[in-house]
């Protein structure tokens, strides 16, 4: 029996106590009758959990001992109703409650598609191998990957997440490591980077194709991957291979804006749920402020292209977004929406988004370079920007309830 679940009263570890487990065909009714037929020696509920796979449940339940000579009759009664039911007993002697769980609790969320037996066994010997315990698993989602979720016990947090990171890359799957607790569930801000995360695209790129000057933006974007250019000598210096383009084109860039697949998705069952979402961009408020009209969002900052005359000038207005710019703007949103720093999630696949990953309570890196994979707390290598619900304890079964909410 798992010993996550909450016991119902304070059993001391002398006093005697039943674990009563039933298994077979699922059907309406099974665990009303078992308590029914337990009600009847007067024993009181220490804990309960019921899993059902495929069809078939498992139903536990740790009660205290029935008065004395009772015994040997709850047995024979629980036995014989579970026969009437076609279902098997199994009732075990103990005492007391569940073994405390050791300090350091931790969420560990397994992505795979598919998820191996191999990948499952790996994942798991390493946890035992970390000291870890795993008290519970529970599958999150079967689409479009397969999520299983294990809370652990007995290992802190960050030296878990070290040792398992290195075999989800070995292993072909993601895993992501969280502290479990209520601030998992209180996080209520989500901001995403654009570019490569909320869409498919590159918008320079596309601003470029419409230029004629796609080969010269690719060589500047080149020298700045190289460390010849931060990101603002490599912006200025793409933005001004724009100039004279007319300002029509913006529409036609807009047009050409491809979303990441699950996009809609996430952003749609976040709001549902309660949170408030924004994105930040190195990109160009001319698309983004576009998104956020389109997709709901609360939140949209980027840097502006400077229009005069109807015609491109070649420049940027205002304050420049850039990797330290972008966390700057989690805080103040963050601010703005009264939500703790604690509470935030960030999800972007660039070394830009580094600082803005690190102030996050949860930092998430998709489909990103290693260097930043390496470095957040969360990556997801799998191309739906829905699976980081996953991430946030969000099953599949709750994507689909919400969508059946009659709000926007």
């Amino acid at each position: 029996m798992s010993a996550s679940q909450t016991s119902s009263s304070d059993v001391p570890a002398d006093v005697p106590t039943l674990l009563v487990k039933i298994f077979g065909k699922d059907r309406p009714g099974i665990t009303a009758g078992l308590f029914d037929t337990l009600a009847a020696y007067s024993v009181d509920v220490v804990d309960i959990e019921q899993v059902v796979t495929r069809g078939r449940m498992v139903l536990c339940a740790l009660v205290t001992e029935p008065p004395p000579g009772l015994e040997g009759d709850l047995r024979a009664t629980v036995h014989s109703w579970a026969e009437s039911m076609r279902m098997q007993a199994e009732i075990i002697s103990g005492l007391g409650d569940n073994r405390p769980r050791g300090l350091g609790r931790s969420l560990v969320t397994v992505l795979g598609h598919p998820l191996t037996a191999e990948a499952t066994a790996a994942i798991a010997s390493r946890i035992t191998k970390t000291g870890g315990n795993i008290d519970r698993i529970f599958r999150l989602a079967k689409y479009p990957v397969t999520a299983v979720e294990f809370a652990v016990s007995g290992v802190e947090t960050e030296p878990l997440r070290t040792a398992l990171v290195t075999d989800a890359a070995r292993l072909g799957i993601d895993v992501a490591v969280v502290a479990a607790g209520l601030y998992r569930r209180a996080q209520r801000l989500v901001v995403m980077d654009v570019d490569s995360t909320l869409i498919q695209d590159e918008v320079i790129e596309l601003f470029a194709a419409h230029a004629g000057c796609e080969d010269k933006v690719a060589e500047v974007t080149a020298a700045a991957m190289r460390g010849e250019l931060d990101f603002e000598q490599s912006l200025h210096a793409r933005v001004a291979l724009l100039e004279g383009l007319d300002a029509s084109v913006v529409d036609k860039v807009r047009s050409d804006v491809r979303l990441t697949p699950g996009a809609r998705t996430l952003i749609r069952t976040l709001k549902r749920l309660g949170y408030q979402v924004g994105v930040v961009s190195g990109g160009f408020t001319q698309v983004t402020d576009d998104l956020k009209e389109r997709l709901g969002l609360d939140f949209a900052h980027a840097n502006t292209l400077e229009i005069v005359d109807g015609r491109l000038t070649g420049k940027v207005t205002g304050e420049i977004v850039d990797r330290a710019g972008k966390a700057r703007l989690l805080r103040r949103f963050a601010a703005e929406a009264g939500v703790p720093l604690s509470q935030t999630v960030a999800i972007g696949d660039g070394a830009n988004d580094l600082d803005m990953l690190n102030a996050a309570g949860l930092g998430v890196a998709f489909n990103a370079k290693p260097v930043v994979r390496e470095a957040a707390h969360a990556a997801v290598n799998f191309p739906f920007l829905d699976t980081v619900l996953y991430l946030l304890g969000v099953t599949r079964e709750e994507v689909e309830a919400a969508d059946t909410l009659d709000i926007v």
